[in-house]
């Protein structure tokens, strides 16, 4: 794990970096019990950096983050095999700098209804003005997300997405729901629109997952979407591969768009 970070460490970081995340935690391996962690005692040492943020009570809170591979590097040495990040980065944690839809097929859905999912959520946001960028979560789903320069604050980007996900899911109620019972979900796509609040996360470009095999959420074209075959498609071992691709042309500027939130 800690050579798969070493060898990602450049092309995790300009994703990952200033911007408060959340652990996964698996001192004992993710067979045993893992935990998330979002907050630090000290225990991380100089290199894990500390960035206050306020609490609904009116309290700040130090929420962890790193900006350099020391810092990445010390996290999975404490046993951390998954990097989440909120929507915003650390010089304003009040406006979102991405919109995040995570489609999470139910239970015996193959992965060609979220490859399907993923191209009409694509199109959706594109005929509103966002260009969008698909990501294999490493698990069941896909991620499509819009960059935003950060302009607007949580409780619009909060409200946008939510009318967002509850119009697609009016419109084909067949194959998507947005209710958080999971009753509610069979045989559908569900929209997780929720990553996109203050304090929510999502799993970073690049990060393992704490699965069998060591899986990675890996940024793709939507041309490669076309045919990729399964969300877990790589893993630990493909890190030299992945630093390769992160170079390719047709990846250059994944994730990258000048954009605002558009009114819907």
């Amino acid at each position: 794990m800690a050579d798969y970070y070493a060898q990602v460490a450049p092309i995790l970081l300009p994703f990952a970096g200033s911007r408060p995340i959340s652990l996964v935690r698996c001192p004992q391996g993710r067979a045993k019990k893992c935990f998330f962690q979002k907050h630090d005692a000290g225990s991380f040492g100089d290199a894990v950096r500390h960035v206050a943020i306020r609490e609904k009570d009116g309290h700040d809170e130090p929420y962890l983050y790193i900006d350099t591979a020391d810092g990445l590097l010390t996290c999975v040495q404490m046993g951390t095999i998954e990097f989440h990040g909120w929507g915003a980065r650390i010089e304003d944690v009040e406006k979102a700098d991405r919109l995040v839809f995570d489609l999470d097929p139910d239970v015996g859905l193959d992965f060609e209804a979220v490859r399907t999912a993923a191209f009409h959520f694509r199109d959706i946001l594109k005929s509103i003005g966002l260009a969008t960028f698909p990501m294999l979560t490493g698990t069941k789903g896909v991620h499509v997300i819009a960059p935003l320069v950060p302009q607007a604050e949580w409780p619009e980007v909060k409200d946008f997405a939510h009318r967002l996900a509850q119009a697609v899911t009016q419109s084909d109620p067949k194959n998507f729901a947005a209710a958080l019972p999971k009753a509610q979900r069979k045989g559908r796509i569900f929209v997780d629109y929720l990553r996109n609040q203050r304090g929510a996360t999502a799993v970073m470009p690049y990060a393992a997952r704490a699965r069998e095999g060591a899986p990675v959420a890996v940024p793709i074209t939507w041309k490669e979407m076309e045919t990729i075959d399964k969300p877990s498609h790589w893993s630990i071992l493909d890190g030299i591969e992945l630093v390769k691709r992160a170079g390719s042309k047709a990846l250059a500027g994944w994730g990258r768009a000048d954009q605002v939130l558009p009114d819907l």
